[in-house]
């Protein structure tokens, strides 16, 4: 070791070369000599740890040791013999120097924890791909635990870093940092706040990966793609991509489907507003046309013997139909809409069908449809809706009613104009 720190050195004062001038042209050859010989060693070392990850990695049934591959976990491993015989032979190189050596070696140092988190990083990657492949892990934000963990990670060499630059001890230097900690808080107000959010949704259980999310201060209304510590991003139904803060999914308040999509049934809750003077009691004769309707027909006649027996009973005076108890034309169409419903093959007979009468308002009564089909895909929904209402506005003219609309230019045209 001792012949090879003035390997040249002692030829080229022999040959009639100062001193001072063989020392520097020693150390930039051992130098030179010493980096090609790192070089090599690396391509070496890297070519045989890809080929023996890969080659084991066909061999394996867990995909885990794949992505340890696509990751370069080995070929950042690779570097650690190079780097440890750069370690060793430095003092060599620069045995003449010890000034610049004692530089040289703190810039190693600083590398040594830089390649470090590069294979802690790169090795974090890989689990976090392998746990999304994993079913129990798929709607976890393994995400935001990862960079948790780098971000603290990152902190750490960065101190070390300067602790070793600086020459003073690591446990002084983080004492020396408590004065500064409201800064550090302030700097990383977005990240602690992303942090304790990723936990509380996480512990909560309030968003999943494929979720689907309605956050209407944001605009996003799709699938949660991704949650990391600082953002969601959610897929829109137009493809577009809305990121939202992930402190925002604590602070704010936002629509969660999934209650839904893991439910026996998608809820249909819509109205039809029925005009106020289309509403009227119906005539014997009425009835006796409306039982034409297959769905009401038996309805009908229960009902109006009911209605009939009690009237005679009573005694009510029928000259007037307000007097005693009656059909109306509103009531009955009711019941042919909840028969409708509950014999609609889309609908899910085990959920809520109900139909009911909401406050009057300007815009006429409103008739509400709640119940719930048995397809919840969106598409399928959609056509069931629709074909359930196309049915019944349709129907409304057979029981004398009418459906509110606001007035358009036509509606005050007189039909006298010639």
């Amino acid at each position: 070791m001792n012949n090879l720190k003035h390997l040249l050195y002692n030829y080229l004062v022999s040959v009639g070369v100062t001193e001072n001038t063989a020392k520097y042209i020693n150390m930039i050859a051992l130098a030179l000599a010493l980096c090609l010989f790192v070089l090599i060693i690396d391509f070496i070392i890297k070519k045989i740890l890809i080929q023996v990850f890969s080659r084991f990695a066909s061999k394996t049934k867990t995909n885990f040791d794949d992505l340890l591959v696509s990751n370069k976990v080995p070929r950042n491993i690779a570097h650690v013999i190079p780097f440890l015989i750069m370690i060793k032979f430095m003092p060599v190189v620069l045995y003449d120097f010890p000034d610049t050596e004692n530089f040289v070696e703190k810039g190693l140092e600083v590398f040594a924890i830089l390649l470090s988190l590069w294979i802690v990083r790169s090795v974090l990657n890989a689990l976090k791909d392998y746990l999304k492949t994993l079913h129990r892990f798929k709607d976890k934000p393994i995400d935001s635990y990862i960079q948790v963990f780098m971000i603290f990670a990152w902190v750490f060499g960065i101190f070390s870093a300067i602790a070793i630059i600086s020459g003073i001890a690591f446990i002084n230097f983080i004492t020396g940092l408590g004065a500064a900690s409201a800064v550090i808080i302030l700097i990383f107000k977005d990240t602690i706040l992303g942090f304790v959010a990723s936990i509380q949704v996480s512990i909560n259980n309030m968003v999943h990966i494929g979720d689907w999310i309605t956050f209407e201060k944001y605009g996003a209304d799709g699938d949660v793609i991704e949650i990391n510590l600082a953002t969601v991003k959610v897929q829109n139904w137009d493809k577009t991509i809305t990121t939202i803060p992930t402190y925002a999914l604590i602070s704010d308040s936002f629509k969660n489907w999934r209650g839904m999509i893991n439910s026996d049934g998608r809820r249909i809750k819509r109205s039809l507003n029925i005009k106020f003077d289309s509403i009227k009691y119906l005539s014997k004769s009425e009835v006796d046309a409306l039982k034409k309707i297959h769905l009401i027909s038996a309805y009908l006649e229960r009902r109006q013997s009911d209605i009939e027996t009690y009237n005679t009973n009573n005694n009510i005076n029928k000259e007037l139909a307000l007097n005693g108890r009656n059909l109306t034309n509103i009531g009955v169409f009711r019941k042919y809409i909840q028969t409708y419903l509950e014999q609609h093959s889309a609908i899910n007979k085990d959920m809520m069908i109900m139909v009911r009468q909401l406050a009057p308002t300007t815009q006429g009564i409103p008739l509400e449809i709640y119940a719930f089909s048995s397809d919840k895909r969106w598409e399928n929904y959609e056509y069931i809706m629709a074909d359930i209402f196309d049915h019944l506005i349709a129907a409304v003219p057979y029981f004398s009613l009418e459906i509110f609309e606001l007035p358009t230019g036509s509606s005050f045209a007189s039909k006298d104009i010639k």
